[in-house]
């Protein structure tokens, strides 16, 4: 692949000196790729993983690229970016799970950002928030969005690419850009507008970013491995960012069903309290909107 001509001295290029301080074990013993472009984070790791499944279980493998050209997120969406303004990584592992113990991993993955978040310098007005079931908020804008996706499994372990876009700056180009793209049609149904981070945190960068996030999975993906998401859940809705709203779950465009969104449960799956009665959603292929917006 061809090498993308960014200035070698860009400002918003990750300063690995830095990152080995902030992120002392991940930098220690985690393999950290930076690279210039690629199509995909999350496609790169899958394929390292799958290639080298009988080479035993290594340490955690993080890919950071400043560009990607086939970024994406759930249900195939592009994920939208401009170099130095985005954190696109992903980080591949193996968890002595099997893969149907794998339910909650992307809200518990949400949990692990807000963490991050919480490490960093924000304005104390800053409201970070989680949207079920992969999203986190910024003052009711999509800060980041997780992608988890399986390379191999066993009937005890499963590997796993966790794709994680956050966007630090240029939330009104990347609004703009996510206008056309709706108006083409390349995106399907629109959800909450873009956030960049520097709203609450004008001298956000790259470098304390990912320590700020490698350290916070350092510390959760063990802990979901032993535990699976119940250790998660009360963190999670206590981070619901519409708790008590009406929702509407959407497939393919069309309206199914609306009602009070009353959590999650031990297994992550949405709780909703419906006209019909209760209801159960497993994360599938379903999208959640505020009850007010139309698909």
């Amino acid at each position: 692949m061809t090498s993308f001509p960014f200035a070698p001295d860009a400002p918003w290029r990750i300063d690995r000196t830095r990152l080995a301080s902030l992120a002392e074990r991940p930098a220690r013993d985690w393999t950290i790729d930076i690279v210039d472009e690629t199509g995909s984070t999350n496609a790169d790791l899958m394929e390292h993983l799958r290639s080298s499944r009988h080479e035993g279980t290594p340490s955690p493998i993080v890919r950071v690229a400043y560009s990607q050209s086939a970024g994406r997120g759930r249900r195939g969406r592009a994920w939208l970016a401009e170099p130095g303004d985005a954190l696109l990584m992903s980080v591949g592992c193996v968890l002595r799970r099997p893969i149907e113990g794998l339910s909650g991993l992307s809200l518990a993955i949400g949990t692990a950002v807000l963490d991050a978040l919480a490490h960093l310098p924000l304005a104390p007005s800053a409201r970070p928030a989680l949207k079920w079931p992969n999203d986190v908020l910024l003052d009711d804008g999509k800060l980041a969005g997780i992608l988890i996706e399986t390379a191999w499994n066993t009937p005890d372990a499963t590997a796993v690419v966790i794709g994680i876009g956050m966007n630090l700056h240029g939330a009104e180009r990347l609004a703009a850009q996510v206008d056309e793209a709706n108006r083409i049609g390349a995106q399907s149904a629109p959800g909450a507008p873009p956030a960049a981070l520097a709203r609450a945190w004008p001298d956000a960068n790259l470098t304390d970013m990912l320590a700020a996030v490698l350290n916070a999975l350092d510390a959760a993906l063990p802990r979901f491995e032993a535990e699976g998401f119940r250790p998660f859940r009360q963190r999670w809705l206590d981070a619901h960012a519409w708790a008590g709203r009406e929702v509407a779950l959407i497939d393919q465009g069309l309206e199914l069903t609306r009602g009070i969104a009353a959590g999650v449960d031990e297994t992550g799956q949405l709780l909703i309290d419906a006209p019909e009665g209760p209801r159960t959603v497993t994360t599938g292929e379903l999208t959640l909107r505020l009850a007010k917006e139309r698909p």
